[in-house]
């Protein structure tokens, strides 16, 4: 995993495992590697590893079991909740940066719709 400079490690790993979760790779009921193994994959440190999943437990995201380990959250409700979070956030700075570009969100729209069916029909064909 490459880190950027600019921001937290523990922020970015919180981030990725939102990636991973959404994706798919860490379903419903799934338990997280352990985090000394997490800071071994990631290169980084246990603590830096342990901010991170403690903010995904506060989120309820992630579900500790005492003795067993850290799982993620079989509650679909939190879960649609973070994907919609997520995507969100993504259009927030997608948005941001075209009405800096003084593209009205009207045009936004328009200029998304067009990509979108571009997109399809390169992926289909």
């Amino acid at each position: 995993m490459q880190f950027d400079d600019k921001v937290p490690i523990y922020y970015q790993i919180k981030k990725y495992l939102y990636k991973e979760i959404i994706i798919e790779h860490l379903n419903p009921g799934d338990k997280l590697p352990a985090v000394r193994q997490l800071a071994v994959d990631l290169t980084v440190n246990v603590n830096t590893i342990q901010r991170a999943i403690s903010e995904l437990v506060e989120e309820g995201i992630i579900v500790t079991q005492r003795g067993k380990g850290n799982f993620v959250t079989t509650d679909m409700e939190k879960l649609f909740a973070l994907k919609r979070h997520v995507v969100e956030e993504q259009i927030e700075v997608m948005y941001n940066n075209l009405t800096a570009l003084q593209v009205s969100p009207d045009e936004v729209l328009e200029y998304l719709t067009t990509y979108i069916g571009q997109r399809k029909e390169q992926d289909n064909g």
